[in-house]
């Protein structure tokens, strides 16, 4: 990631606009991979530490990562453009929290199925298309399949935190859109990483015992692995999209996603699935897939890609 200046007025770097020939739904693609690596990392890191303390890591390094890349003056900010980012701070805070809660409990790829629910549900709200509420309701019946032989104690905590966690990224897809809009040069994702930092550090120092972390440098390196591909990366090109694409076409196109965490988590934690919850992620996978080959492609807007 590159930044290529304080203002909006600022000329794109190369790499910048570089990335601004790609289409939108590459970088969601891309996105997804950065994120889905991250969260198998986090996961073999919250069997050991808690879910709360590997969150903290992510934000945090997340949040130092964006600074180094982008200042976060707010010089010349409107209200409501501040407000938005304090909105999206708390959101990912909330949703980052209630995620890798979820995590500790089911398996990465059910999780991510699950929390489709959020971005479907915006895709039902902003579509017109009969075609695209065809792909939605089969995605629909693939989360349903997973929810519903989960009701045990420890998976029914971990089916609730996901839900949340659903509610929470469709929340992002709406202000997350604002904030893009509103800081067209990506200052505003640092400084809703800053506001998400502020939130989550005080609830984890005051719930859980971090000093094993602390002491861990193997633990803390891997945070800032997290903090780069779950976070840093993904979030910028997401950002990116959301300029590009209609909200409901990219929670859709979202829907990628427990196709691909099913398999980082079978590579990387040795999480195999039942056949019935396979065929469940499959259906949301085509109902994704589906979703890709008939969105409309927008133009793209000139120096839309200035912080990525």
């Amino acid at each position: 990631m590159t930044a290529s200046g304080s203002s909006t007025t600022a000329t794109p770097a190369p790499a910048a606009g570089r990335l601004g020939t790609l289409p939108p739904e590459l970088l969601i693609i891309a996105g997804t991979l950065s994120v889905q690596f991250g969260g198998g990392v986090a996961t073999s890191l919250i069997r050991e530490y808690g879910p709360l303390p590997v969150v903290a890591m992510r934000i945090l390094f997340g949040a130092v990562l964006l600074v180094l890349f982008q200042r976060a003056h707010v010089r010349g900010a409107g209200r409501g453009a501040l407000l938005a980012c304090v909105a999206l701070g708390l959101i990912l805070a909330a949703m980052n929290s209630l995620f890798y809660v979820a995590l500790s409990r089911i398996p990465l790829g059910v999780a991510v199925t699950i929390e489709f629910w959020g971005p479907l549900t915006v895709a039902v709200i902003g579509s017109r298309r009969l075609l695209d509420l065809l792909w939605v309701g089969l995605a629909a019946v693939g989360i349903y399949i997973l929810t519903g032989g989960r009701v045990g104690a420890d998976d029914l905590v971990g089916v609730v935190a996901v839900f949340g966690a659903g509610f929470c990224w469709a929340l992002y897809i709406g202000v997350g859109g604002r904030v893009a809009r509103e800081w067209p040069d990506g200052r505003g994702l640092t400084i809703a990483m800053l506001v998400a930092s502020a939130a989550v550090l005080p609830v984890t120092m005051a719930l859980s015992d971090v000093r094993p972390l602390l002491v861990a440098v193997p633990a803390l390196a891997g945070g800032l692995v997290i903090a780069l591909f779950s976070s840093a990366i993904p979030y910028t090109l997401e950002i990116a999209a959301l300029r590009r694409l209609p909200a409901a076409t990219f929670g859709v196109l979202m829907s990628l996603e427990p196709a691909i965490a099913a398999g980082f988590g079978f590579i990387l934690l040795g999480q195999v699935l039942k056949t019935s919850d396979l065929l469940a992620i499959a259906m949301v996978a085509v109902a994704s897939a589906g979703a890709s080959l008939t969105a409309r492609r927008l133009a793209a807007t000139p120096g839309e890609l200035e912080a990525a």
